[in-house]
């Protein structure tokens, strides 16, 4: 019998900058597409295409839990999630226990093209198909071989965003990750042990001494990567604020990050 040279279509909740880079690399990697806007009724959409190859969820960060909790079922075993801010609560939260998860180490803004920081990690039963489509476009990206050292890619992936943020805030207007680790280490030392007070508390694990030197190191790798990646991006204040509201609400105590939201107030 003669295998069928058309793939079975993919489905993209999200069309943004982001969603734009991944579907790129996908259509030239032969899948055809069908785009979920947020005007369209995901339940409605699931009738008529029941059996997808994947669902690309790419949303922002604030709308990851409402699109979730839409989801079908029967979408729900090939699920692909590439936020930030994501850690596995995000997504056991809906009772999905195996998605394909990114950690996306490239950026990609309004009238630019990506720029790769480091390689991106991948993880899940949809891993090999997302690195193949992030080929097409010559992005890196390798598959992680279990959960836990996706889980510190996604805390690395968390720590270099919620610091270089949030430091940003107390820095002058403009100020990179350069300046950040050259001129204010100190700063940016006192982020990182707020930030995984309240990572740790997230993921339900204890961060010892080694395990807070290789996730600084691995994010200096990333800072290494793009010496001019602005600090503070539009998200920084809304950063900010989700990680105090959950700090205040679970007794953590951050007297950096409540510093900086007093001198930024």
């Amino acid at each position: 019998m003669t295998q069928s040279i058309v793939k079975r279509p993919l489905v993209v909740i999200g069309i943004g900058e982001m969603s734009g880079v991944f579907t790129r690399g996908l259509l030239k990697a032969g899948y055809p597409l069908y785009p979920v806007t947020r005007d369209m009724n995901i339940q409605a959409v699931s009738e008529q295409l029941n059996d997808p190859e994947m669902v690309l969820v790419a949303v922002g960060e604030s709308d990851l839990a409402p699109v979730l909790e839409q989801l079908p079922e029967h979408w729900k075993d090939r699920l692909c999630l590439l936020q930030n801010e994501l850690l596995p609560r995000n997504w056991q939260t809906h009772n999905i226990n195996n998605p394909t998860v990114i950690s996306v180490w490239f950026e990609k803004k309004k009238g630019q093209d990506f720029k790769i920081l480091v390689p991106s990690p991948v993880i899940g039963p949809k891993a090999k198909l997302i690195k193949n489509a992030l080929a097409q476009l010559e992005i890196p990206c390798w598959i992680v071989k279990d959960e836990q050292e996706m889980l510190f890619e996604l805390v690395r992936k968390n720590l270099y965003i919620l610091t270089t943020n949030i430091a940003g805030l107390d820095m002058a207007p403009g100020s990179d990750v350069n300046d950040l680790w050259d001129e204010h280490r100190d700063l940016a030392l006192k982020v990182v042990a707020d930030v995984l007070t309240i990572q740790s508390h997230l993921t339900g694990q204890t961060f010892e001494d080694s395990d807070r030197e290789r996730l600084i190191e691995a994010m200096v790798e990333a800072i290494n990567g793009d010496l001019a990646h602005k600090c503070m991006g539009r998200s920084a204040p809304a950063r900010l604020a989700r990680a105090l509201d959950y700090a205040r609400a679970n007794n953590l105590e951050v007297k950096e990050l409540e510093r900086i939201a007093r001198a930024s107030a």
